[in-house]
């Protein structure tokens, strides 16, 4: 199957939600060894953002009823079996994208903005390891995601503008990383701050174009740092109290998190 039908194919698998088709199919596109264009570039990213998902929502849900069943030891037992199963299925995934990031993407990116793409995908998919990680593979995973943020993040400060979606959807996960996995709420809250001052001093320069996508993401970052009905980190921002501590949902709406991200 050539590269147009398996795009096509992406498509039909993403209008039917079959989305493990669409990775399946997008993954062969990338295996070719082109540089991808910027609508297959998002086919691959939304198709694994969603085969990740549900996995990750499926671990959230496993993990919070084996923590209710501690005294019930045949329950707990069950329960930690199909969590490990899940998070066998949610590492097989991540390590399939980092495979093809490393392998293709990031070195066939001859554009910043692709440059930048990829290496915040990388960031998030060890992030996503590094939630169901432990001990030593829980430190290489969260070193392995702060240094492909951290890269991404100097690359789009220097050739991308401030409203740019991709730099603001950059800083909301890397914000979302060091207050999840970090647990650095005050760098959280600075990094974030700063990405939606920088935006808003350079509103008059969005194209019509990337408009919605870079106000949607400036709108989570402000989501990111406002005032919840419960507990706070003490972190402010003109008197308002930043980073509720609440569960919130992302932007997709199905996988619960502490903290909004970009998906």
């Amino acid at each position: 199957m050539d590269k147009s039908e398996l795009v096509q194919k992406a498509k039909l698998a993403e209008q039917a939600e079959r989305y493990d088709d669409m990775a399946a199919a997008m993954k062969a596109v990338t295996e070719q060894g082109h540089e991808l264009s910027n609508e297959e570039r998002n086919l691959l990213s939304v198709a694994y953002k969603n085969v990740v998902g549900a996995r990750r929502s499926s671990w959230r849900v496993i993990s919070s009823i084996e923590q209710k069943t501690e005294r019930n030891e045949k329950k707990q037992q069950m329960g930690k079996e199909y969590r490990e199963k899940i998070e066998a299925e949610l590492q097989d995934i991540c390590n399939d994208v980092l495979e093809l990031l490393d392998k293709y993407l990031i070195p066939n990116a001859t554009q910043p903005e692709s440059k930048v793409f990829y290496l915040k995908m990388k960031g998030d998919y060890f992030r996503y390891l590094s939630e169901v990680a432990s001990g030593d593979n829980k430190q290489t995973t969260v070193s392995n995601s702060q240094q492909a943020y951290q890269e991404a993040f100097e690359i789009s400060k220097k050739e991308m503008q401030p409203t740019h979606p991709i730099r603001l959807g950059l800083a909301l996960n890397f914000s979302v990383f060091y207050y999840e996995i970090l647990n650095s709420p005050e760098k959280a809250c600075s990094l974030a701050k700063t990405a939606f001052d920088e935006a808003i001093a350079e509103l008059d320069t969005l194209n019509e174009e990337s408009y919605k996508d870079s106000t949607l993401i400036m709108q989570l970052l402000r989501d990111n740092l406002t005032v919840s009905i419960a507990g706070f980190c003490g972190c402010f921002w003109g008197g308002v109290v930043l980073f509720p501590l609440t569960v919130a949902q992302d932007l997709r709406g199905a996988v619960p998190c502490k903290y909004r991200e970009k998906y």
